[in-house]
């Protein structure tokens, strides 16, 4: 294999150091670190300039000499604890030198953050050790405690003891090590916290010198070598994962057949791990795989079992509520009275709900006999007790229930012996009472406690033995999911929610679901005397009627919880939104009447305040926060009046500001020319006041003249107050009087006499100014005329025409109006030359005044221009500029941020005090970078990728050329060879590509070092350094990606590229580096470069652009033979060396990939990051600048108490980008929005059942890397591998929030088929969850509320779905058994009160459920971005058909969730990220829906039409489309779903060619290689993979469904003329006949085919004539001789149709004994005949839409936006030239 690369001759010997064997050391290499050289202290670099660093280093380096030597090695001088550790306990050098600066980097961190600072610096702070050992050591302290073994970290508890410094870092240091290079092991913590358990053993004995009783010498660790630890003890374990794994036949075993991460860590669970497994180990037990699989031992903890049973066995508390109501409700509904309370009152109904408790005990049986059933297999010689208790609870149950049923008997037999309720029947109603408290004892007891949480989490946390004897009937003792309870105020919130929901639930239930059909139910029971259509079976009671009308009821009543869920938390999420400030401002009209204030806000929650020496929070503290930032966001007290320009803090917020408009630019999202008008340009020309952004002052200047105009008369003060009533108009005024007056004595020449002329008018007007008489001085009419005269001479200037004659004019006329006009005291030349407003000279004639006293400004003086246009736009600007920015998204992007600045957020602390974080991303092999072939290529419509973007993007790609323009492009074309590199990279951020997210990530890394140069930059620094930015012109800076290239003259540019940047002073990189690492696990990229793919010279490409990326891969090793070996790598690119250098190479025990592949990928590299938190982010995200800004504010939030716990993941809100690539997208992004937004705050607070839902959360990183890591891995069951982590976080007693102030961007699917993939992998997914173990624990551990929250946020979303459709069906099929039956007829002859308007009632609540699906996301967009658009987007969305989508996707999610839970078969699916603009081909689509969709919308289309032809209520045709209206809306959808959102999907021609294309696949033969697109046998045998797989009941249950196909034929054949009314059995037999000559027809055609066809065509003719002649004499006698109608035919189709369906389905589920038989051909070739059918029926309404014109124009509009659509029309145009030329 070219991929794996022979092993490079080593730098460092592997074979143990090099500097240890020989003994002088040579000078030391530059060894290669990765972000700060803790080898060597004296080395030049930003970060050691740090105390706590060196402190931390001197700690581990000091002590060695006092330690015992490890044997047969001679210790080198500069070696420290961590190598000590590493040679004597056997550990790799490179996981020694990872780990090394993993804990230096984490404990200088820690001290930095002290507060108050520590009194000596340069020692490391016993309490920051201290504190960090009991976080990391917490689970394996707690494992000790819950297996009552005795820790074996020995600490002395004096304070102060250097010694024990010394042993505690020598403690954390060995977990580290041990966590560092346990690979696959690290996913099974209580594993770790056993071997760790024992070293920490070893490693106590070897310190304090102990002998050992095996040799009587001093004892020395059982391990030590090369390599020992990985070859010792992490290779045996991983060994055995690794063969149950393959046993597992790549995930398609059943889950109890073989053990998964989870066992194998659940083993750690008992004490018998201690017993069997010992220490050192012994490898011969039979937990290993050394032992045959029979006697190894089997599933822990729990066994996974696939059966719907499991939905009630992990949630019966829910659904034995559920029943018990139903049950209740019916019994009083039926007594008839009109209220509920009404019955309540007979004695009967009272006793009649006392059997709700039988059934109580008849649920607590069924559950007890599933435990037994699903979990037998746990029991083994080593656990007898679990075999025990499960009998004794089934006996138990059954005890309850016949107690229950005698005493209930007892009472109803005295009643009927006294004909009354008498004395001694009351009596024995009050024993059935006792007998039920004993019963619900328990129950009460749970109640208590739910009532006092803390009591409930403080017995469990206490691990005494006699408290697991007393609990041990109820549940299992385990290790997680003890003391989960919430605090009270909690349980409270979310107890009266779920309070709300249900009594809204159950008075609905009740009003209007069960009591309207209790009358029909009467009815129908007492109608006698039906005549049935059919032979009736069971006499002639209408007990089956009564279930089928009962059947859809009750299945909505199970479902409806869900949609009342959805309803109640769209309002309390919308509620709680308020509250947390969301959606105040907007859009930018807002942003304007707040900008003002946005400076202090920035000041107040960016940057740190001084921090004084208290470091809690104090009550006061908190209320002065709380009333400024009231005063912030109501503008209350005008803060921005202290803001003025001399103001450092004006200048910081300018500074900051500008960075982001800045940021945007870089990003193409708004021009130069909107960059100029929103910078807050830095003060100079001696302005006085702030000078906002030009799109703040825009046409103030004007509206202040016509104020001067109208208030001309009035005293300077009314004028002035008017003017000042808006605060912009008081700046726009003084910033254009003191810009003219700068302007002016530029261009006239100093020295000259009319430069003292211009001066002594200023200094006039402002005389007049101070002393308020300036309406009085001057007539202010004349300003209009100043105004124009002005805006002339700057617009000169500004066009660079340098027309001397035409300036002197301007100034002589400015002079004229200035001295004649302006004033209203008329003055003499004499005056004017004495108050030196007129030359002194009179030879100089006025005409020659100013003539030789122009001076233009240079021309490459770039800043000055850039103030002239400024100058420019505020004295000519007419708009009030709401459209700056006109990019949507940088609208969208400002308006969050400033928005943002006014919500409850922590206060920042300094960068050095803040706490570190890394962030991670997993990557495959998706785009890094869009090549130039990719970008060029067209579909066959000629569109190319290229061509989308620029019309989707249209204002982006605007701004894109011009900044290519500005940056030295001539000519538009040379865009393809000049900026070739530009260009992919603008239209690679623009999809799901890896350049995108390291972009967006690398913002947070840009943000730390602006804001660490920021809090240490003094006052003098900012100022002068604004100045610096503004005077600084050179582009010839290379910036992120951008390639440098010549600097471009002056005159071109009108701004820095890169503003703060220019200021730092070299320490911002340090700090940034130390507080940040973004580590991406490029699991492939060692097997790319030995390739030399195109992948990994964009990945190294990545590294050289951003100095923080680090690069993590899987290395593999050939060492000839066939032997292997695996190392973890980091590399990073060195700027110095100017190459990629490898900076760990750590080695694996094998291969990486044993469970799923992301997690897997993560787990691997997780180990390189860095820091007390950790973001993970996947391959399909963003970042903003602005967002990164507020980072450090959210990982403060580590330190606050949520609830009664300190948050463990910190959930961030997401923003979908991509949802204006099409209308599917916007529906898809829409409804993602709404979950990420509306849906989780709900989930966080009140419900506290936010688990993790993948994407941009933080986790507390040291939390979980000892809680087996950020994600689980076990095959198929943990394939949403992301909401594990969130399930074990919650079960292991942390605590999720959500916060809302900063957000990440996120990309979804775009096309249809991407996006029923995806949905198709979460509804996998969550078909998986429902059979785990950790949904299982959740639904018995949480309290009773949050687990009906848990419940109906996770899986029970999918399950309903599911029954939502069952619904439809169960509808359908009762409406076709009515109607063949003839009870229908019956019952409307009889009129039974129209029990059919009843149900219509309940079906049209189906119809609502898409309603209500859409309501959270009106409700959530109608907070953010007010009510009228968000109806507005609501009904537009209607117009693009989002209904259909909607419909269609809830097809997808039951298919693939049902069929997971019964037969399995969930795998990852790649849906890509590509931009969907080709037309998917018929085949494909037939492919990838026809079992999930069309098969079903068919079967239901062909049971509303049987019902439509049989039913006499179809015959009034309102009543027929009301009630099945949406059963044909859902047929509708899922059938042209596919071609509706298909490009071209009503092309005509396109149409045609996919016909044919369908037709080929269908009758292409398969064979061993050929793929399932290229022929139909292939895909056929792959779509029934898990009927092979699936178990013996998943078998019999698909068999039992296949079944429903017969009851067409029996119940159409009876209704056939020629059965002449007859309802004998016979006739139901006889029409068998019909189809065994159907088939042997079929057979015998088939048969001469392959005989004759080819060689003797003319018997193949004679043998279809034969057959044809008889079929016609058959029919033709029938006619004749019978009652045959020539209508039974195509009645007849009906019938037999899907009885053939139904047989070949059981077939298919028979197939491993019929495959070796003659029939199994038959069933293939009338497979392929029923394919071609179903194809034929689906492609019909396409092509009659595609033949119709006008189509595809109006499904390009739906499906695109304007700008595409037209795009596509025109693209169009020109193809057809091209083909006719």
């Amino acid at each position: 294999m070219s991929a794996l690369r022979q092993r490079p001759v080593p730098m460092r010997s592997r074979g143990g150091d090099l500097r240890m064997q020989q003994p002088p050391p040579p000078p030391p290499m530059q060894e290669v670190y990765n972000i700060i050289p803790v080898h060597d202290l004296l080395a030049d670099h930003p970060s050691l300039r740090y105390p706590e660093v060196r402190a931390v280093a001197a700690a581990l380096l000091r002590p060695v000499l006092n330690l015992p030597k490890p044997p047969f090695i001679t210790l080198a001088p500069h070696m420290d604890l961590m190598d000590w550790l590493g040679v004597s306990f056997g550990f790799q050098n490179d996981n020694v030198r990872n780990q090394r600066e993993h804990l230096v980097l984490h404990l200088a961190n820690s001290q930095m953050r002290l507060q108050p600072p520590p009194t000596n610096p340069d020692e490391l702070d016993p309490g920051v050790l201290r504190r960090f050992r009991k976080k990391l050591l917490q689970n394996y302290t707690s494992w000790c405690s819950f297996l009552g073994v005795k820790s074996h970290v020995h600490l002395s508890t004096r304070r102060g003891n250097n010694n024990d410094l010394t042993r505690e870092l020598l403690y954390v240091s060995l977990y580290l090590l041990i966590w560092g290079e346990a690979a696959n092991l690290r996913f099974t913590p209580e594993l770790l916290s056993y071997i760790y358990h024992h070293m920490a053993m070893e490693l106590t004995k070897f310190l304090e010198q102990h002998i050992d009783e095996f040799t009587g010498r001093p004892f020395v660790p059982s391990i030590s070598g090369n390599c020992a630890f990985l070859k010792c003890i992490v290779m045996p374990f991983y060994q055995t994962i690794k063969t149950e794994v393959e046993s597992s036949r790549n995930g398609t075993a059943p889950h109890s057949a073989w053990r998964n991460y989870d066992d194998i860590n659940e083993y750690f669970w008992s004490k018998r791990c201690f017993k069997s497994l010992k220490w050192p180990i012994d490898f011969g037990n039979n937990f290993f795989v050394t032992v045959n699989k029979n006697k190894r031992v089997g599933k822990t903890g729990f066994v996974e079992q696939r059966s719907f049973w499991n939905v009630f066995r992990s949630f019966d508390r829910l659904w034995i509520l559920l029943i018990l109501f139903l049950q209740a409700s019916i019994i009083v509904a039926w007594s008839g009275t009109k209220y509920p309370w009404k019955a309540l009152e007979e004695r009967d109904v009272q006793v009649e709900l006392l059997t709700v408790f039988i059934t109580w005990a008849s649920l607590r049986f069924l559950q007890s006999v599933l435990d037994a059933g699903t979990q037998y297999s746990l029991v083994s010689k080593e656990t007898p007790w679990l075999g025990i208790r499960m009998v004794l609870k089934s006996m138990v149950a059954l005890t309850w229930i016949v107690v229950f049923g005698v005493f209930y008997e007892r009472i109803w037999s005295q009643k009927n012996a006294d004909r009354r309720w008498s004395f001694e029947a009351n009596q024995r109603i009050v024993t059935f009472l006792e007998v039920i408290f004993v019963y619900v004892i328990p129950e009460l007891l749970s109640l208590l406690l739910f009532l006092i949480p803390w009591v409930r989490n403080w017995i469990e946390g206490l691990d005494w033995v006699v408290l697991s004897w007393l609990t041990w009937w109820f549940h299992t003792r385990i290790f997680v999911g003890r003391g989960l309870r919430e605090g009270l105020v909690d349980n409270i919130k979310y107890t009266l929610f779920w309070f709300v929901v249900l009594v809204w639930k159950f008075s609905f239930s009740y009003f209007l679901q069960i009591k309207p059909l209790v009358a029909p139910t009467k009815a129908l029971l007492s109608l006698s005397g039906v005549e049935y259509n059919w032979h009736q079976f069971f006499g002639s009671s209408n007990r089956i009627a009564v279930v089928l009308l009962w059947m859809p009821v009750v299945l909505i009543y199970f479902i409806d919880l869900q949609i009342w869920y959805s309803v109640f938390s769209s309002f309390v999420g919308a509620t709680i939104g308020l509250f947390s400030h969301l959606g105040e401002i907007r859009n930018m009209e807002q942003l304007r009447l707040r900008f003002q204030f946005f400076a202090s806000a920035m000041q107040f929650n960016l940057m740190p305040e001084d921090q004084l020496l208290v470091p809690k929070a104090t009550l006061v503290k908190k209320l002065r926060d709380a009333i400024h930032r009231l005063k912030l966001r109501y503008g209350l007290g005008q803060p921005y009046k202290k803001i003025e320009s001399s103001q450092v803090e004006a200048t910081r917020f300018a500074l900051i500001w500008n960075e982001i408009v800045i940021s945007l630019r870089e990003e193409d999202l708004i021009s130069d020319r909107e960059v100029e008008l929103m910078e807050l340009p830095p003060n100079c020309w001696n302005i006085r006041v702030i000078r906002w952004p030009c799109f703040l002052l825009c046409n103030e200047l004007l509206l202040a003249l016509s104020q001067a105009k109208e208030l001309a008369d009035e005293p300077d003060m009314s004028l002035w107050v008017k003017i000042c009533q808006n605060e912009y108009g008081r700046c726009a005024v003084i910033e254009a009087y003191d810009s003219v007056r700068h302007l002016l004595l530029t261009v006239v020449k100093y020295g000259t006499e009319e430069y003292s002329i211009v001066s002594k008018l200023f200094q006039e007007i402002d005389f007049y100014v101070q002393n308020g008489k300036l309406t009085a001085a001057y007539k202010m009419a004349v300003l209009q005329k100043i105004h124009a005269k002005l805006v002339s001479l700057v617009d000169l200037l500004v066009k660079q025409k340098n027309d001397l004659s035409q300036a002197v004019d301007l100034l002589q006329a400015l002079y004229e109006l200035c001295i004649r006009e302006f004033p209203k005291m008329k003055r003499s030349v004499s005056q004017l030359r004495e108050e030196g407003l007129a030359p002194k000279n009179p030879a100089t004639d006025e005409g020659l005044l100013f003539e030789n006293a122009i001076k233009f400004p240079d021309a490459e003086d770039a800043d000055f221009y850039k103030q002239l246009r400024r100058l420019q736009t505020i004295l000519t600007s007419k708009d009030s500029m709401h459209n700056v920015p006109l990019n949507l998204e940088a609208r969208r992007r400002i308006a969050f941020f400033s928005n943002s600045l006014f919500m409850n957020m922590p206060h920042a602390p300094n960068v050095e005090k803040m706490m570190a974080f890394s962030v991670l991303t997993p990557y495959y092999d998706e785009e890094v970078l869009y090549k130039k072939v990719m970008l060029q290529d067209e579909n066959e419509d000629g569109i190319s990728t290229l061509f989308y973007l620029q019309k989707i993007y249209e204002d982006e790609w605007r701004n894109f050329m011009e900044r290519m323009r500005r940056e030295g492009m001539d000519d538009d074309d040379d865009i393809w060879e000049i900026k070739l590199r530009d260009l992919r990279l603008w239209a690679s951020y623009r999809g799901q590509t890896l350049s995108r997210t390291v972009r967006g990530m690398m913002y947070y890394y840009r943000a730390l070092k602006m804001l660490s140069f920021l809090d240490s930059a003094s006052e003098m620094d900012i100022r002068t350094g604004t100045q610096e930015i503004a005077s600084h012109h050179s582009l010839n800076q290379k910036h992120g990606l951008v390639d440098g290239t010549k600097p471009p003259t002056a005159k071109k540019l009108s701004r820095a590229v890169s503003g703060v940047s220019l200021l730092f002073r070299g320490h911002e990189y340090g700090c940034a580096l130390m507080k940040f690492t973004y580590v991406v696990t490029c699991q492939l990229y060692g097997r790319q470069k030995a390739k030399g793919e195109n992948h990994a010279e964009e990945i190294l490409n990545l590294m050289k652009n951003n100095e923080a990326l680090r690069v993590a891969y899987v290395d593999e090793v050939q060492l000839g033979r066939d032997e292997d070996e695996y190392y973890s790598v980091l590399v990073k690119y060195d700027q110095q060396l100017q190459r990629e250098v490898e900076i760990y190479r750590i080695r694996l025990p094998g291969p990486l990939k044993l469970g799923e592949g992301k997690p897997e990928n993560q787990n691997h590299a997780i180990i390189f990051t860095r820091g007390d938190a950790i973001q993970t982010i996947d391959m399909n995200q963003d970042n903003y600048f602005e967002e990164a800004l507020k980072m450090r504010n959210l990982l403060e939030e580590f330190k606050t108490n949520y609830g009664i716990r300190m948050p463990t993941i910190l959930g961030v809100r997401e923003n979908v980008f991509t949802g204006s690539v099409s209308s599917l997208a916007w529906f898809m992004s829409a409804q993602e929005t709404s979950f990420v937004t509306l849906g989780q705050r709900v989930l966080a607070n009140p419900l506290k059942v936010r688990m993790h839902y993948g994407h941009p959360d933080v986790f507390d990183r040291f939390w979980f890397l000892t809680r087996g890591g950020i994600s689980k891995a076990s095959r198929v069951i943990n394939i949403s591998e992301d909401i594990f982590a969130g399930f074990n976080c919650t079960l292991r007693g942390g605590n999720v929030t959500h916060h809302e102030y900063i957000q990440v961007g996120k990309g979804r699917d775009v096309g249809l088929n991407q996006i029923s993939m995806f949905e198709a992998k979460v509804a996998s997914g969550n078909g998986e969850q429902v059979l785990s173990r950790d949904v299982y624990r959740l639904g018995h551990r949480l309290d009773f509320f949050r687990m009906f929250s848990f419940f109906y946020t996770t899986v029970g979303h999918y399950f309903n779905t599911m029954m939502v459709i069952l619904t439809v069906y169960t509808f359908l099929w009762g409406r076709l058994y009515l109607a063949l039956s003839g009870v229908e007829r019956a019952a409307m002859s009889h009129s039974v009160s129209n029990e059919a308007l009843g149900t219509i009632l309940n079906q049209q609540f189906i119809i609502q459920l898409g309603l209500f699906t859409a309501l959270p996301m009106v409700v959530e967009n109608s907070l953010e971005r007010g009510f009228l658009p968000a109806v507005w987007d609501f009904l537009k969305m209607q117009l693009q058909l989002a209904s259909f989508f909607y419909t269609f996707s809830m097809g997808t999610r039951t298919h693939f969730f049902g069929r997971t839970i019964l037969h399995g078969g969930a795998k990852y699916r790649a849906t890509g990220r590509g931009f969907v603009v080709e037309h998917k081909c018929f085949a494909e689509n037939y492919r990838l829906y026809a079992r999930s969709h069309f098969v079903k919308a068919i079967e239901l289309g062909v049971i509303l039409a049987v019902y439509a032809s049989h039913s006499p209520l179809a015959k009034d045709s309102f009543v027929y489309i009301a009630m099945t209206i949406s059963s044909w809306f859902l047929v509708v959808s899922w059938i042209m779903s596919p071609f509706v959102f298909n490009p071209s999907g009503f092309d005509w021609l396109k149409t045609v060619y996919d016909f044919d294309d369908f037709m080929n696949w269908i009758w292409c033969r398969g064979g061993v290689f050929v793929e399932a697109d290229k022929s139909w046998e292939t895909w056929w045998y792959e779509e029934q993979d898990h009927l092979r797989t699936t178990g013996l009941w998943g078998k019999l249950l698909e068999i039992i469904l296949d079944l429903r196909f017969f009851f067409f034929q029996y119940g159409i054949v009876y209704q056939l003329g020629i059965t002449g009314g007859s309802t004998s059995i016979a006739v139901y037999l006889l029409s068998w006949i019909y189809m065994i000559v159907a088939v042997g027809i079929y057979v015998v055609i088939g048969y001469a085919q392959d005989k004759y066809a080819a060689k003797k065509h003319i018997y193949y003719r004679v043998v279809q004539l034969v057959v044809t002649i008889l079929t016609v004499l058959v029919i033709v006698l029938l006619l004749e001789f019978t009652a045959f109608k020539f209508l039974d035919l195509v009645t007849s189709l009906m019938a037999f149709i899907p009885t053939g369906w139904g047989l070949i389905s059981i077939a298919q589920v028979l197939r491993p004994f019929l495959q070796s038989t003659v029939v199994w051909e038959t069933v293939v070739s009338l497979a392929r005949l029923y394919d071609m059918l179903f194809g034929v029926i689906v492609i019909a309404p396409v092509a009659l839409l595609s033949w119709l014109p006008g189509f595809q124009s109006m499904q390009t509009r739906i499906l695109f936006n304007e700008a595409f659509s037209r795009g596509l029309q025109i693209s169009r145009i020109i193809s057809g030239k091209k083909s006719t030329a």
